[in-house]
């Protein structure tokens, strides 16, 4: 996962107000704005408790809930820095609590988390009215979405919406291909998903360019969904649910191969800060362990990290702070353009829940 989407946040000088909120819009909350500002308030009285300025928390109560018009469960993450907001993103799932952290560095960690397996798709629809209309008036009807699960949830792709006569459809299913091919190449999907009625879909996939054609699959049910959120949702987390994205999938097994050569990786909390101090480090895989207590030592720059106050200061830095390790990881690796892989515990266990792809090995020792 490329983490340039937080490039804009690190550019602003600290101290940094981070907030995550459930800002749910669920039919089962009979007023969502009052409860959305109740847990606010909570949050609002956190934030004054670790030293969070005036102004700092006067941006967030102005940015909170403003995203009404997003449907069903999700969340937000504010992030604020000396009365303006630095970054504001929609979380695809409520924060599994409504947290809030003052200090140096931004908590990014959470929204990062969020983000992944970012596997871009096309999901496709296929609806035909002839089971109860003539040749002659029915019709085919094609919604398309070309997102990255899971952020389309709560922010839509691209959308396509055609209606063509049934009578066309045979011929018409070919160019319909194409122009879906077209708007593929936008992300580069990895995987076409399509529902629907089985004729209609199936005359679909059959002239789908081969590009497309090689990574379809059909899934059952409607395409139906609400407003604001993503086409085929329910079908997608039941297909995505657990699994990498290929392109992580990729960097993760050049990370065991090197691994299992004495090659280009290390693992553990110490060799990747060894290695992000140097801008060695080409991706970085963590278990997302939110609950860690493993700390670390920052300075002003990206690369200013380390594992004690002493250390940190014998490199000449004298502004410094002690910050969540993650949260120290995620803004080095922003800042040296390296890659973030979050890898399921059950997939692999690191050392202390971190392991770095190098972007070469060093000849004299191992990290």
């Amino acid at each position: 996962m490329r983490l340039s989407f937080l490039e804009p946040l690190y550019k602003q000088p600290g101290p940094f107000a981070s907030v995550y909120l459930d800002t749910s819009r669920d039919a089962a909350i009979e007023d969502p704005d009052a409860a959305v500002q109740l847990r606010w308030r909570h949050l609002r009285d956190a934030l004054t408790s670790e030293g969070a300025d005036g102004d700092s928390i006067t941006a967030v109560a102005g940015t909170v809930g403003s995203d009404a018009d997003v449907p069903g469960t999700h969340g937000q993450a504010v992030f604020t820095a000396h009365g303006h907001l630095a970054l504001l993103d929609e979380l695809p799932a409520p924060p599994a609590r409504d947290t809030v952290h003052f200090g140096a560095l931004p908590d990014t960690m959470p929204l990062i988390v969020q983000h992944a397996p970012g596997i871009p798709y096309l999901a496709v629809h296929v609806h035909y009215g002839g089971r109860h209309s003539t040749y002659a008036t029915g019709t085919v009807r094609i919604e398309a979405e070309v997102g990255t699960w899971p952020l389309t949830k709560v922010t839509p792709g691209h959308r396509l919406d055609e209606e063509i006569p049934v009578g066309d459809w045979t011929s018409a299913a070919g160019e319909v291909g194409r122009e879906l091919e077209g708007h593929a190449r936008r992300i580069d999907i990895e995987t076409v998903v399509v529902a629907g009625d089985v004729w209609a879909r199936g005359i679909l996939i059959r002239r789908l360019p081969a590009a497309l054609r090689g990574r379809a699959i059909t899934v059952e049910g409607v395409g139906e969904s609400e407003p604001g959120r993503a086409l085929l949702e329910q079908r997608l987390t039941s297909l995505f649910t657990g699994r990498m994205a290929a392109h992580d999938r990729a960097l993760l097994d050049v990370f065991l191969a090197e691994r299992a050569r004495d090659g280009a990786s290390a693992e553990g909390l110490a060799a990747a800060v060894s290695a992000l101090q140097r801008g060695r480090v080409k991706t970085l895989f963590l278990n997302d362990h939110p609950e860690s207590p493993l700390r670390l030592w920052v300075g002003p720059e990206p690369g200013q990290l380390a594992l004690t106050e002493q250390e940190l200061r014998s490199y000449g830095v004298r502004e410094l702070s002690e910050e969540r390790a993650d949260t120290a990881l995620a803004r080095a690796l922003v800042g040296t353009r390296a890659e973030l892989v979050v890898v399921p515990e059950q997939e692999l266990r690191l050392g202390e829940g971190v392991g770095v792809l190098l972007r070469y090995a060093d000849p004299g020792s191992r990290e």
